[in-house]
């Protein structure tokens, strides 16, 4: 069965009226139409659509950009269709992975996909490397300074103040007081 996927995005003045025609014209017996940003992960149409689809069946789109505008998410979407035992096609770019040609097509986009994957995951790689070696720290900044960390410790451990104290005074939770006073003990320990 030939189903068909529409998709404009919400807030516009489109219409999936064009869409739905060529849909039909192509020879969708159905169609599935959504509202929503092709950015979007959550488009209730589009997983009713994958949860539906049988082996043999073939989405069909006007447009690859009408499934999504995420190249990730457009290879995680074929992945769900062949899964399915489903084939795609889109009308105007001509894909077609019931054929040869069409999913030759679709693992060399898939190839790109990886490839540009890794060199993004490698100018990250390098670029954290960098920021370490210019003396930048990754992450998020510690809440406490050294001075309350200190104090902190000092209270707990003399019993002035109990963990739970400082947890409500300093906004934290109370396993961070208890990483903080055994972090203190590790550093006042006698060698």
């Amino acid at each position: 069965m030939l189903i068909g996927y529409a998709r404009v995005s919400k807030g516009d003045d489109q219409s999936n009226r064009a869409q739905i025609k060529a849909l039909t014209d192509a020879g969708c017996e159905r169609a599935f139409e959504e509202e929503a940003s092709g950015g979007r992960w959550e488009r209730p149409q589009l997983h009713r659509m994958l949860d539906q689809l049988r082996k043999g069946d073939t989405v069909v789109v006007w447009k690859l950009d009408r499934l999504s505008r995420s190249l990730k998410d457009v290879l995680h979407l074929m992945e769900r269709i062949e899964e399915a035992g489903a084939g795609f096609r889109s009308l105007t770019e001509a894909i077609d992975t019931t054929t040869p040609a069409g999913r030759m097509l679709m693992q060399m986009v898939g190839s790109f996909a990886e490839f540009e994957r890794a060199m993004i995951q490698e100018r990250t790689t390098a670029g954290l490397a960098q920021a370490r070696a210019e003396g930048h720290i990754g992450g998020r900044r510690k809440k406490l300074d050294a001075k309350k960390r200190l104090e902190i410790a000092e209270s707990v451990l003399s019993g002035r103040k109990s963990g739970a104290e400082m947890a409500r005074l300093y906004d934290i939770s109370e396993p961070t007081v208890s990483r903080i006073v055994a972090a203190y003990r590790l550093t006042r320990s006698p060698p």
